[in-house]
């Protein structure tokens, strides 16, 4: 398992980052204790979470994750050997997070949701702190592909009515760096000119410059190279793509029109993102290129992820251990380039259907 530099800082994570959110949810805190167990021995030592977590965001679940990987790093005495990243809601009009109220990315509710986090996850701090999504109303995950009317401004700079400005968000981080609440700062769903303003503000002195980047990446979605790997390589921002199975669809269990029993797309009506037009065709052409390849799909999908060049760590998930055991080998395969020609091939024609 090699170990790389998160951005600029003096981080050095796994090339395979262990996702969470299915923990406190689809599975119980035995099974994210032993995920946690099987990835650790593989040589992972980073694991992401959010307080937003187990998905799907409900009330009475909300914070369970956290709370098992607090007592399995309890347990096991380990939080030095972990390098933890979690993360804050951007706007939402969901009331639980903050006790009855909808969530902004302002002092108030920032600081909330950090202690929250802390006293669930039992530590003193929190390595990586994301912002899970902008407060802006951008479509989500920040690169659609099309892109409807912008409003224009006269003061193009300025924020909108009731939005939070970056300068304002940043100089909170700025105390929670000072305080020792967290060591440093992430983005995640963002867009290139949102992370491009986090470093400008950072530059100003507003705030810690933006140490990471967390938006989905995977055979159907490779929007982040149309911009955002540039801005990332030149500004040595570490990305961390989520979804590289997207969501379980690259996997092959969904060919045909399955929905096997106890799956998320059977338990939960969550998969709009990978379920447009045309998306079903596509997703079948990449899981049989796998095979042709002599490959699982999902280990084929999760090994493209953990070869492109731009990526710091692979965030994987699983609802079981054999998934994760699946996903954890990924690291091992040599991607060819002839898997990259057959994989470019079919992007050519199709594009990116699930932005």
């Amino acid at each position: 398992m090699h170990k790389r530099r998160l951005g600029r800082t003096d981080l050095v994570v796994s090339q395979i980052c262990l996702g969470s959110m299915t923990w406190g949810q689809q599975n119980t805190e035995a099974e994210g204790h032993a995920q946690m167990n099987l990835a650790f021995s593989r040589g992972v030592n980073f694991i992401d979470t959010a307080e937003l977590y187990p998905i799907p965001p409900k009330a009475e679940t909300q914070g369970r994750t956290e709370k098992i990987i607090g007592s399995w790093m309890k347990a096991n005495g380990n939080r030095d050997k972990v390098i933890l990243a979690s993360k804050v809601v951007g706007r939402s009009s969901n009331t639980w997070f903050r006790g009855g109220r909808p969530s902004k990315l302002v002092r108030a509710d920032i600081f909330d949701a950090v202690e929250k986090s802390l006293a669930k996850l039992g530590t003193d701090y929190i390595d990586l702190y994301q912002i899970h999504w902008p407060d802006r109303d951008i479509p989500w995950g920040s690169n659609p592909t099309r892109v409807g009317a912008v409003a224009r401004r006269a003061d193009a700079a300025a924020a909108p009515a009731g939005e939070t400005p970056v300068a304002e968000t940043l100089a909170v981080f700025e105390e929670l760096v000072k305080a020792g609440k967290i060591r440093h700062l992430g983005l995640s769903n963002e867009s290139s000119w949102g992370v491009m303003r986090f470093l400008f503000e950072a530059e100003k002195g507003a705030g810690p410059r933006v140490a990471s980047l967390q938006n989905a990446y995977n055979l159907v979605n490779r929007t982040f190279e149309v911009n955002l790997a540039e801005v990332c390589e030149r500004e040595e921002i570490a990305f961390l793509p989520y979804s590289p199975l997207a969501q379980g669809y690259l996997t092959g269990k969904y060919d045909h029109g399955a929905r096997p029993q106890g799956s998320r797309s059977q338990l939960f009506n969550r998969g709009q993102r990978y379920e447009t037009p045309n998306a079903a065709e596509v997703q079948l052409e990449y899981n049989e290129l796998a095979r042709c390849f002599g490959m699982e799909p999902a280990l084929f999908a999760n090994a493209y992820v953990a070869s492109r060049p731009f990526v710091t760590a692979n965030i994987v998930g699983a609802t079981t251990v054999a998934q994760l055991d699946t996903a954890l080998s990924s690291a091992e395969v040599r991607w060819t380039e002839e898997m990259q020609k057959a994989v470019d091939a079919i992007h050519q024609r199709v594009g990116n259907p699930c932005p």
